[in-house]
């Protein structure tokens, strides 16, 4: 049987990897400065991550949320601990997506309104309400399009007041720095301005925090540059370091009651384990911290390079912008140089999205790549 050809592949086969490197079945060494889409956040196979995994796996991988998981709870503390999130509750899936679609289903129980508003080059996932409210007409099938949505300009609190006042809006949605839809981000006054129209018209302001979270910008959190309250806030990619985990942090003005979410293997022991020994390690070897230094390091580097014309983003989710297309520039990092990179819907643009562990070494080994190539 073929595989459902939705990807296009580039011809490298990994088979293992290492804290910032992933090692093909040719024993050739990448540089990844991709993360997997930024989910790679302690470095990959941290021996203390498979050490835990490990462990859990041979006493329990997996039972229903039908019965006690000490191990969720002991995450849900730990994430208040980090995030300084103390009024939220968690609730844990499997994916981003999936924690985009939870979150909005729950906004509309919360106040029984459908209606959906998001922002131009916003992307949520490809699940049915998350993909509708996705600024890409291509991933949105009909099935989808049916759903409420109405996508604003990033910024405009004009005409978000305007939507917001016909009182049918049940959550404005929004990443505070756009990952897929390249590292656009407004400013203070609109952020905090979404957070104030959203408590006026009884809307729910959901802050997709599922690639920017995790300490992946240097705080914990994306809007927490902000002074903000989101009454939920969406998570998964980095919490897991690859293993399959997302979740919704609910403010505690949203209600629980028993059925009105619901997942087989989301929090499972596996699962749960994996995210807390993500923050173990981001607190033990103080990753945050190495994102703040590590970034003004990179900016410093950015700017003796004149290609570059622009530099979005913050901390480690970063994006340098040229003039023309950086595909085939893309692909002579990886065949060429061996590092790997990332796109966005801007094609302009390369994303820079590597593990929270990368050091300045790596740092001067991708700019002095990006100069070989770009002289060529």
């Amino acid at each position: 049987m073929s595989l459902f050809n939705v990807y296009p592949l580039f011809d490298i086969t990994p088979v293992k990897a290492k804290d910032v490197y992933v090692f093909d079945d040719n024993n050739t060494k990448y540089l990844d400065l991709y993360g997997g889409h930024a989910v790679i956040s302690i470095g990959h196979s941290h021996p203390k991550y498979v050490a835990a995994i490990s462990e859990q796996v041979s006493k329990l991988g997996f039972y229903s949320n039908s019965i006690q998981n000490p191990l969720q709870k002991a995450l849900a503390e730990k994430l208040v601990s980090f995030s300084g999130c103390t009024d939220y509750e968690l609730f844990l899936c499997n994916s981003g997506a999936e924690a985009n679609e939870n979150a909005l289903k729950l906004a509309s129980f919360h106040n029984q309104k459908k209606k959906v508003i998001a922002f131009k080059n916003g992307f949520h996932g490809r699940t049915s309400a998350a993909v509708a409210a996705t600024d890409n007409a291509k991933i949105i099938a009909p099935i989808n399009a049916q759903q409420e949505v109405e996508i604003l300009e990033l910024g405009d609190l004009v005409a978000l007041e305007k939507a917001l006042a016909k009182n049918d809006v049940c959550a404005v949605i929004i990443e505070c720095i756009q990952g897929v839809g390249g590292l656009d981000e407004s400013n203070t006054a609109f952020y905090e301005g979404v957070d104030l129209l959203c408590k006026k018209y009884n809307t729910c302001f959901i802050a997709d925090e599922v690639q920017s979270g995790f300490g992946r910008t240097g705080d914990f959190f994306a809007f927490q540059k902000y002074n903000v309250t989101p009454d939920i806030i969406s998570i998964a990619k980095g919490m897991g370091n690859g293993f399959p985990i997302g979740g919704i942090l609910i403010h505690k003005n949203i209600k629980a009651s028993y059925g009105l979410l619901g997942t087989t293997f989301g929090g499972n022991h596996l699962a749960s384990v994996a995210s807390s020994t993500v923050l173990e390690v981001i607190e033990e070897e103080n990753l945050m911290q190495n994102v703040k230094e590590i970034s003004a390091y990179f900016l410093e580097k950015a700017k003796e390079i004149s290609e570059i014309k622009n530099i979005k983003g913050r901390g480690l989710m970063l994006g340098l912008e040229f003039d023309f297309p950086i595909a085939e520039l893309r692909k002579k990092l990886i065949f060429n140089q061996q590092i790997f990179t990332g796109s966005a819907k801007n094609p302009n643009l390369l994303r820079i999205l590597p593990p929270l562990t990368i050091k300045k070494e790596h740092v001067n080994a991708f700019f002095n790549a990006l100069k070989i190539e770009l002289s060529c």
